[in-house]
């Protein structure tokens, strides 16, 4: 089968982050399939263009054996409001021209990953002018999750963004969610039919954990790392406005008595505000570290006492599930909860970590604590969540699981 993939932010191979559709395209090709994506010139956390790109508008590049049609993104994306929107639309443009004009062949599906939203509406034209069918998936309510947490307010937008979810889940043939609770929402309140509802979810790459588990020298990473000694708590991944991680640097200040060190490993337009604060806090407990590619966050993670998925406290979030979840499940790494609803039935379910009631800073304070000095607790909640993602997270077993999906559609067209 050949498979086209439309997703703006598909990872290059260097880059750190979420690659749920690397580890997806990898597994279909290991399975005998043809994948080829249209993607982004820009990281969802970069503010500049990878110099190779600067001054251009498409480039092909091949990973691995995966053609990528590398489609221009505006540099304003991490700017603000204004900037991430234009964003989104620049992409959406450049990626139809780029579908059209650029990507050569005949293909039997093209699959649209969002948020964005509106690369739906690139990825429903080249459903059309190429004669394929449309699956759509889902790994974030989008405009929900952006109106809950502040970050769109503009009425007209808000008008546009609901239409335009509404045109694209009509003309989708196939629409995956990343959750029980989003296929709840789609089937209960947006009146989507079962029938075009499916539900492949995220999930641990075993691969990457286990071989670098198999050499991992966990002491001595620590010792060149300076975090010996610490009960040190990782977290991966965006600063955003709707991560909020305010909270991590307050519970932060009420631990400063302990041996307790936060880890914050990524990027995002909340980043340099969060370094200032975090100054003006004087947090001696709090380390702040560029984003790094995959195998790299994997020992850090490794080198962990606990993992922290944390979001702000709205309801929306209540229906995700956190990718880094299940990154610190693969690395039998006991999981900080600070996300309410699935999320925290997925790790009660597992045993594999505590829940904090997000923006709880003194939930955060005593829950912490009942780990500080529990070694025993650290190492079983560890393996119940490594054990629980293998038997139900396994990221090849979930491959085939969509393929077999995306085939019986094919075959009702």
């Amino acid at each position: 089968m050949k498979i086209l993939l439309l997703h703006q932010y598909f990872l290059e191979e260097d880059d750190p982050g979420g690659s749920r559709w690397n580890e997806m395209a990898k597994s279909w090709i290991e399975m005998g399939h043809e994948v080829s994506v249209i993607a982004g010139m820009m990281h969802y956390n970069g503010n500049v263009k990878r110099p190779e790109y600067r001054g251009k508008f498409f480039v092909k590049n091949v990973q691995g054996d995966v053609d990528v049609y590398r489609s221009h993104v505006s540099e304003s994306y991490n700017s603000g409001f204004v900037g991430r929107l234009w964003g989104y639309f620049s992409f959406m443009f450049s990626s139809l021209w780029n579908g059209l004009f650029k990507v050569k062949g005949e293909y039997d599906v093209i699959i649209v990953t969002s948020p964005p939203l509106f690369v739906g509406i690139s990825g429903y034209l080249l459903s059309v002018f190429k004669r394929m069918p449309m699956v759509f998936e889902i790994r974030d309510l989008w405009p929900e999750s952006a109106i809950d947490t502040g970050v769109l307010t503009n009425k007209f937008i808000i008008k546009l963004a609901y239409a335009v979810e509404k045109f694209i889940y009509r003309k989708a043939k196939l629409i995956n969610v990343l959750t029980p609770a989003f296929y709840n929402t789609l089937r209960d309140k947006k009146n989507i039919p079962e029938s075009k509802l499916i539900m492949i979810p995220n999930a641990a790459d075993f691969s990457l954990s286990e071989q670098i588990m198999e050499d991992f020298d966990r002491e001595d990473f620590r010792l060149k790392h300076d975090l010996t000694g610490k009960f040190v708590i990782t977290y991966v991944g965006a600063h955003g406005v709707a991560n909020y991680l305010d909270q991590i640097l307050d519970a932060g200040k009420k631990l400063e008595d302990t041996n307790v060190l936060f880890l914050m490993i990524g990027q995002g337009m909340e980043k340099a505000r969060l370094v200032e604060k975090a100054k003006q806090m004087e947090l001696k407990n709090i380390r702040f570290l560029d984003a790094v590619p995959k195998q790299e966050v994997f020992k850090y993670i490794l080198a962990s006492e606990m993992g922290a998925s944390v979001l702000k406290k709205v309801d929306t979030f209540k229906t995700i599930y956190s990718n880094k979840t299940f990154d610190y499940f693969s690395c039998k790494t006991p999981v900080l909860l600070g996300i309410d609803g699935v999320s925290r039935e997925l790790v009660e379910e597992a045993k594999a970590g505590i829940y904090v009631e997000p923006e709880n800073i003194e939930e955060y304070n005593e829950k912490i604590r009942l780990y500080l000095n529990n070694t025993e607790r650290l190492k079983q909640e560890g393996e119940n969540g490594y054990l629980f993602a293998k038997l139900n997270f396994d990221r090849k077993v979930l491959a085939k699981k969509y393929m077999s999906s995306i085939k019986k559609l094919l075959r009702d067209v």
